[in-house]
């Protein structure tokens, strides 16, 4: 019989609430985060809120200074290209990985999560995002490496604000085409066993992803006027 769920703590339950808010623009990058209203808008006290804050500085999400006061990290050209720089080597070995140790449940995990698949609308909802997680995250279980599955599954969150940029600038038809086939082709190559295949559509995946186009446009704002702006300020350029 399966044990109980543990209730969350407060400081647990602000930490999903803030992180939420966060992921999906409700707090923009390099906002101030007001932490009066927000912890009587989430029904706790400023104790809790003040350590779920803490946690998401660990995670990237949030910057505390020493006045206590809180931001959320903005996005710079910097960590989108650190974040590139990653996901070109580790993705194509995970979906490589994949290809050669899939079982039989992952071949069921990842036709489960293709299904109905679309690529990411200009605004996409939190449900959109996590579908789009969902089919990634089985590429990577499916490679059976927990280290490698950790690694990718802990810069996920990061990247999903660089694609929240990228789609301010609405996609082609034909650019989110490339993106659907891609998804497809990944399947058939995993499912079929096509390490090298597989690999090579992830490497392609990456360089013409959401990343690379919100990395070039945090580059060139940067260029412009000579140091790193918040995302906020991109708007304004859009």
């Amino acid at each position: 019989m399966s044990q109980p769920t543990e209730p969350m703590t407060k400081a647990e339950f602000a930490y999903v609430q803030v992180r939420e808010r966060i992921l999906s623009g409700e707090l923009p990058p390099g906002s101030v985060i007001p932490q009066a209203k927000l912890a009587r808008d989430i029904g706790i006290s400023t104790t809790p809120l003040r350590e779920a804050l803490r946690r998401l500085k660990s995670d990237g999400l949030v910057d505390l200074d020493a006045h206590r006061d809180a931001r959320v990290t903005p996005l710079t050209a910097e960590e989108a290209r650190d974040l590139l720089e990653i996901r070109r080597s580790l993705d194509p070995l995970a979906a490589a990985l994949a290809a050669e140790r899939r079982t039989k449940d992952d071949i069921r995990a990842l036709r489960e999560s293709a299904h109905g698949l679309r690529p990411l609308p200009g605004e996409p909802t939190v449900e959109q995002l996590v579908a789009h997680r969902r089919f990634h995250a089985a590429i990577y279980r499916a490679s059976h490496n927990d280290l490698l599955i950790s690694t990718l599954d802990g810069l996920w969150d990061k990247a999903d604000r660089y694609r929240r940029l990228a789609l301010e600038v609405e996609r082609s038809q034909a650019e989110r085409d490339k993106k659907a086939a891609e998804h497809q082709a990944l399947l058939d190559c995993v499912i079929g066993g096509d390490a090298e295949g597989a690999a090579a559509v992830m490497r392609e995946h990456i360089d013409t992803s959401l990343g690379v186009q919100a990395a070039r446009r945090l580059r060139t704002a940067s260029a412009a006027d000579g140091e790193t702006r918040p995302a906020a300020a991109l708007l304004q350029d859009a």
